[in-house]
């Protein structure tokens, strides 16, 4: 029994830390794609002073920022302010799974710059979030 908790443990690390590496490569191939773009010089203070940030919101006049669904903190679990539906960590020391798929970042990029800054992000805004949620 104990030889079966500590080999569970071991793979549960493995794993968990195979998609730390993961999401480590493709958050470095999305700022490269960024840089590309003309961004420079991501940084994580700045990914965090837009995620406090409050924007209206064009259709009900509401001011939003991104920590209105996600938190504050990079490491609780958040929730939709309309719907109430649950929202992962965003943090990748929490949740480093979020972050192994390029295309599904982008779309969530897309979806809440629009819905939050009532555009789409920059390419330097974007590798600014993304430094700012490794940093935590």
């Amino acid at each position: 029994m104990k030889k079966t908790i500590i080999g569970l443990f071991a793979m549960a690390l493995a794993v968990t830390g195979l998609s730390a590496q993961a999401s480590e490569m493709v958050i470095t191939q999305l700022q490269n794609s960024y840089q590309d773009e003309g961004a420079a010089g991501f940084d994580a203070a700045r990914g965090e002073s837009l995620w406090m940030q409050r924007f209206t919101q064009q259709k009900t006049g509401e001011q939003v920022n991104c920590a209105s669904c996600h938190t504050a903190n990079l490491k609780q679990i958040g929730s939709h302010v309309r719907t109430g539906k649950r929202i992962e960590a965003m943090a990748v020391s929490v949740n480093a799974e979020r972050f192994n798929d390029a295309a599904k970042i982008e779309k969530w990029f897309l979806r809440n710059c629009k819905w939050t800054l009532g555009r789409e992000c920059t390419a330097q805004e974007k590798g600014d979030f993304l430094s700012y949620f490794q940093s935590e």
